[in-house]
């Protein structure tokens, strides 16, 4: 049965919200890429495991950046993906510095930029040194709204700018996505910090931001919530505010909430009876508790079903040199 949502659109506007068209493309290239291989099963298996894989969120693994953000599924996958494989981290309490935090990042995408890691790690420090320690959850729901909501906040940004600089936000311009990823975010200076801009003010120009921005925004009303609670803020208060709303993490949806955030009982079970299938290991966790519950810093990876067995090496290569470098910076 067809859900409303599809019968009240027209299939081309379906298929386009749905990014249809940027899996086909990408299930073609990775078809043409390992031709060899697939011919032993079939072009009909190979597209059903491809788009099951899309539809469980595992199709993202270990694949390029820029394949990682092209789509808001994507980009949910990934978060979730990013917090279930290790979230262990926040189960032990573990504190990490966003360097480290960029390791993790690395191991599910090599090319991952480090300078959104870092603008993840200045919402949860404010003017903190970027080297201090963060919790797994801090980190964890930050670096959410900055990386699924990137282009909207650098748009944001660029308003802010503009009403610290006095203009009248109905003669704002909003930067394209090209220009606004290399503009520089208000900087914490002392005045920026104390002052900031008017909330009823900046509330009005992110309004009309929402309707025209062409990229994924929070919704409008959690929004405006957020802005109706103080009359002035700061551009890093506002993301802070953004990140521990609990309705914009429901909105988004790929994240449960923070009380939740330890507890998966399905994969703590799938866990447990993989961990039995390996000799010798049982025996050493029960023999060793503490260390049995220790994160390994190279956690065992699935590789995505389709990707070349050179792709998988060359993984595993990028990312030993981002291992190495946690460890120097545990010493």
């Amino acid at each position: 049965m067809l859900s409303p949502e599809r019968l009240a659109l027209p299939d081309y506007e379906y298929l386009a919200q749905r990014h249809v068209l940027t899996y086909m493309e990408d299930a073609v290239c990775q078809l043409l890429e390992n031709k060899e291989d697939i011919s032993q099963y079939g072009v009909a298996r190979f597209f059903t495991e491809y788009f099951n894989s899309v539809c469980q969120g595992t199709h993202i693994l270990f694949r390029e950046f820029s394949f990682i953000q092209a789509t808001p599924h994507n980009r949910a996958s990934f978060l979730r993906a990013f917090w279930k494989c290790f979230r262990t981290v926040g189960k032990n309490g573990d504190l990490l510095t966003m360097r480290e935090y960029h390791c993790l990042l690395q191991l599910l995408c090599p090319d991952f930029p480090l300078e959104l890691t870092q603008k993840a790690a200045r919402i949860v420090l404010m003017d903190d040194a970027m080297d201090c320690l963060m919790s797994f959850s801090d980190f964890l729901f930050a670096f959410q709204i900055q990386f699924y909501y990137s282009e909207f906040l650098e748009s944001v940004a660029a308003i802010y700018q503009d009403l610290l600089a006095g203009k009248n936000p109905n003669t704002v311009i909003v930067p394209t996505s090209s220009s606004g990823q290399h503009r520089q975010r208000p900087p914490l200076g002392e005045a920026s910090l104390l002052e900031g801009v008017e909330a009823s003010l900046f509330s009005q120009c992110l309004e009309n931001l929402c309707d025209r921005h062409k990229y994924s925004c929070p919704p409008p009303a959690l929004v405006k919530e957020v802005l109706s609670n103080v009359q002035r803020l700061t551009f890093y208060g506002f993301l802070v505010a953004l990140s521990k709303h609990h309705g914009i993490n429901q909105a988004l949806g790929a994240l449960p909430d923070k009380g939740d955030l330890m507890h998966d009982p399905a994969m703590d079970e799938e866990l447990e009876r993989l961990l039995a299938q390996i000799p010798g290991l049982v025996n050493s966790a029960t023999a060793n508790p503490e260390a049995g519950c220790l994160p390994s810093r190279t956690p065992p990876r699935v590789g995505s079903p389709w990707r070349p067995l050179h792709h998988a090496r060359k993984v595993e290569a990028e990312s030993d040199g981002s291992t190495e470098e946690t460890d120097e910076s545990e010493t």
